[in-house]
């Protein structure tokens, strides 16, 4: 039996426009990617009530209509910049925890701090970024900046201790501590970070993880005192 017109193969679906050699989906994310790469320079340049979306559409070439695709605000831009850049910070440190995991705690934070520390400050736009600018912008920013606090408060919980306390009054006082210690190991970066603006010594970074390593074991050796270990 003939096959009938009808029922030949179906037509090819069209090509995606390609335009230099980007299709449109790809030519999005270039516009997104571009535009958080504006934003970084421009928050720390000029801060991010000193920024406007206008400027950053013009550092990152592409227009509001572009901005307003991916972003509904600034807030939003700043947000997705901040999320982008907490997991880059968050898998170095996981990184470089687990490249010593066969060491005891004292010898292994020394690694831990110095990927936490080069994370940020190898390119001092993002501390700037992270820490000279996350205070005070909104109360949906300042609830990730406490969720990254959170993270990292659990992290340093685990590295210290391991598993979880079965005792739920054991495990909240041991992530206390945990977040209390988070708390001022960010002061000291914020401090570093002014210090820096201010023009510190060439090794302003070394200074950094020397300052928190010392602070660090001087908070761990108290906690084992308390412990009574």
């Amino acid at each position: 039996m003939t096959r009938s017109k009808s029922a030949a193969r179906p037509a090819p679906t069209p090509a995606r426009r390609r335009i230099r050699g980007l299709d449109a989906e790809q030519r999005s994310a270039q516009r997104r990617s571009q535009l958080l790469d504006a934003a970084t320079e421009l928050f720390a340049e000029h801060s991010y009530s000193g920024t406007s979306i206008e400027q950053i559409c013009q550092r990152a070439y592409v227009g509001t209509k572009g901005f307003y695709d991916h972003f509904d605000s600034k807030e939003a831009c700043y947000l997705a910049l901040l999320a982008q850049l907490t997991a880059q910070i968050q898998q170095r440190v996981i990184d470089g925890a687990a490249a010593a995991a066969t060491l005891d705690w004292p010898e292994r934070s020394v690694p831990v701090i110095a990927a936490f520390v080069h994370a940020i400050a190898d390119d001092p736009r993002l501390a700037k970024v992270t820490f000279g600018e996350a205070g005070g912008i909104s109360p949906t920013v300042e609830k990730m900046r406490r969720s990254n606090r959170r993270w990292a408060a659990a992290f340093l919980d685990r590295e210290w201790s391991g598993e979880p306390a079965p005792d739920a009054g054991v495990q909240r006082a041991r992530l206390a501590s945990a977040l209390a210690t988070i708390g001022g190991m960010f002061e000291l970066v914020a401090d570093w970070l002014h210090h820096h603006d201010d023009g510190g010594p060439p090794d302003v970074i070394e200074t950094l993880i020397e300052d928190l390593t010392h602070f660090i074991a001087v908070v761990y050796a108290g906690r084992k005192v308390v412990a009574g270990e």
